[in-house]
């Protein structure tokens, strides 16, 4: 499996040749692509190759781009990325909603047990709180607890003024992480012949990755460990470095230790077949090592 995730800052050009990513600046730096999972491009001033792009695609590695600001903004897909992706846009449409309520219910509450995880291993209050919250997650949390225990893991973190739509460094730390993990998401379920668009329970007109936004909870807590400790006052480059690199922390999934990247290969996987098979109890969660 790609483990790598190669992050250009500075101005350069990006182009192909003999299987590998050419960076030129002063000098001139090769990677070999089957090493490359995801690049993001966190420049405008960067110049990159079709040639190279076709061959991105191909190899189904994840480019994600950012904005004068620096923020991510958008992403490449490929449109062939699995040689069934016909059928299994049709099996899609036709899951069975009850099945994908469970499945949706069962990666909330793990989402809530890994806060409560992420509390603990700080030495910080409430992670017993969330645990309640998690025992009493009803279907489709039709009592919002999933919104309780957010609030309340939330305030923990980050103190009791704290709300996600303050325009903080801490925000834009958590927005950037996120933003990452959304797109190895993406990449994943693009890779094995769905679309992000159909979620379990996000049904967002305007979100093209609805699916995507809903598997990859469960994972969110480790963007949210690395942005405590750094406690950003504003976003900062080794901030970002830090956050692309939450892919390659290793994780355990399976009773086995994985950088999470492919973790979340083996996770959505799981999830996929839990839905096609109604086998909720057998998904892969990620935890801490």
């Amino acid at each position: 499996m790609s483990w790598r995730t190669v992050v250009v800052t500075q101005h350069c050009k990006l182009s192909y040749k003999n299987d590998y990513l050419v960076v030129r600046t002063e000098d001139v730096k090769m990677i070999h692509l089957s090493e490359i999972g995801t690049i993001v491009v966190d420049s405008t001033m960067v110049s990159i190759t079709a040639y190279l792009i076709t061959e991105i695609l191909k190899r189904k590695i994840k480019i994600v781009f950012c904005d004068e600001k620096r923020n991510p903004i958008g992403e490449m897909v490929p449109y062939y990325a699995h040689h069934q992706s016909s059928k299994r846009i049709a099996d899609q449409v036709k899951w069975d909603e009850e099945v994908k309520k469970y499945v949706w219910t069962r990666i909330i509450q793990e989402k809530i047990i890994n806060q409560s995880k992420l509390l603990k291993r700080l030495e910080l209050n409430n992670s017993d709180q969330l645990l309640v919250y998690a025992a009493d997650l009803i279907l489709f949390d039709e009592t919002n607890r999933e919104g309780h225990a957010a609030k309340v893991y939330f305030n923990t973190l980050f103190g009791k003024g704290f709300t996600r739509d303050q325009e903080t460094g801490i925000n834009a730390g958590l927005d950037y992480g996120y933003a990452i993990l959304l797109s190895s998401f993406n990449k994943e379920l693009s890779s094995l012949g769905y679309i992000t668009q159909l979620g379990l329970k996000h049904k967002n007109e305007f979100n093209p990755f609805n699916l995507s936004s809903d598997l990859m909870e469960p994972f969110i807590c480790f963007v949210d460990e690395i942005v405590f400790l750094e406690k950003p006052e504003r976003m900062t480059g080794g901030l970002k470095v830090k956050l692309v690199n939450v892919l390659n922390k290793k994780v355990l999934i399976n009773n086995q230790e994985y950088f999470l990247s492919n973790a979340i290969s083996v996770y959505v996987r799981s999830v996929i077949k839990a839905i096609e098979t109604g086998e909720i109890e057998n998904i892969a969660f990620p935890s801490w090592l």
